[in-house]
């Protein structure tokens, strides 16, 4: 059956007036336009997350470039104090060997000028003096100073 009631088939139809004709086909407009419209809007929405992707990828992209950046100037700071600290690691052992070697020396002399009780030793008499280190004038200076260090001496 249709809308007026008949059923379509093998009866006359019957004909719908001029009006009635004229308030389908604007019905019909009506939805084709509401239609078209509800697309239209759908696209602008769809457009309008596009563009909000399309600007968070920027905005992601900018935020990794700068965190990347960051990493690489962090990574070759930290390459320079681990340089440095190996280089201060082998100067201040340097160091502690000499002071160590002096010290030695020190309470070598100061031990064997306490037992010596007035007497006079010959220096080549001291055993714990390398042999051939007195024989250079430069060592006889420093025997009985103190080592001071400095911090600029390490730069």
């Amino acid at each position: 059956m249709d809308s007026s009631g008949n059923s379509s088939g093998c009866s006359p139809q019957i004909k719908k007036s001029g009006s009635e004709e004229g308030l389908v086909d604007q019905r019909k407009r009506k939805r084709m336009e509401s239609n078209r419209e509800s697309a239209r809007r759908s696209r602008m929405r769809k457009q309008q997350h596009l563009d909000d992707l399309m600007a968070l990828v920027a905005q992601l992209k900018d935020e990794n470039s700068r965190i990347m950046n960051t990493m690489s100037i962090t990574t070759q700071q930290c390459l320079n104090v681990e340089a440095e600290n190996s280089v201060l690691s082998a100067q201040m052992g340097e160091l502690s060997q000499r002071l160590e070697s002096l010290n030695n020396i020190l309470n070598c002399l100061n031990t064997t000028t306490a037992t010596a009780s007035g007497c006079v030793f010959e220096i080549e008499d001291f055993e714990c003096i390398p042999e051939g280190y007195m024989d250079n004038s430069w060592n006889l200076m420093h025997l009985n100073q103190p080592i001071l260090a400095s911090p600029d001496m390490f730069y």
